[in-house]
């Protein structure tokens, strides 16, 4: 049996405040789609992939310093580093290369947006990312496509409704 492979990865989750609400910066990966839900009649559009910014961490890179340098280049933005989040773990099939097992995690953390504008992608970035945008932080918690992801929108928003001077 082939062995699983192990993949280390870092990303955050980037909040600010707006019109009295929180913002959380997420991406559309570039050409992929969420799986539509099973048993529905006829054909459904399928729904574009919401994520977090996230990447592999770089040899010799702190996982926090690989958040930063993915949100930056997934999103256009620049963020300051608050609290680690947590971790999520899970197994995929690389669908390129070797098509092996692998175990992945994830280290997220929370972000407080500083500039930049969203969407500001560079064009290397662009066989990535489709699009960057901001979406309500209460809303991600359920419209995130991958079940981590909305654990970290969900972690995010406790941290944040705990601290009250959380700005």
């Amino acid at each position: 049996m082939a062995q699983t492979a192990r993949e280390f990865s870092a990303g955050g989750v980037v909040v600010r405040q707006k019109d009295g609400q929180w913002w959380v910066a997420v991406i559309e990966p570039t050409g992929r789609e969420a799986p539509s839900k099973k048993g529905g009649k006829g054909k459904q559009a399928a729904k574009p992939v919401l994520t977090l910014p996230k990447g592999l961490i770089d040899p010799g890179e702190k996982p926090e310093q690989t958040a930063v340098r993915e949100i930056r280049e997934e999103t256009g933005l620049e963020a300051e580093r608050i609290v680690k989040l947590g971790n999520v773990r899970y197994i995929y099939m690389r669908s390129w290369g070797d098509g092996a097992r692998v175990f992945k995690v994830v280290t997220y953390y929370l972000f407080r947006y500083v500039s930049g504008r969203i969407g500001n992608i560079t064009p290397e970035m662009r066989h990535e990312v489709e699009q960057a945008s901001w979406i309500p932080l209460q809303d991600a918690v359920k419209q995130l496509t991958y079940k981590g992801d909305r654990e970290m929108a969900r972690a995010a928003l406790e941290y944040i409704q705990k601290d009250p001077n959380f700005q």
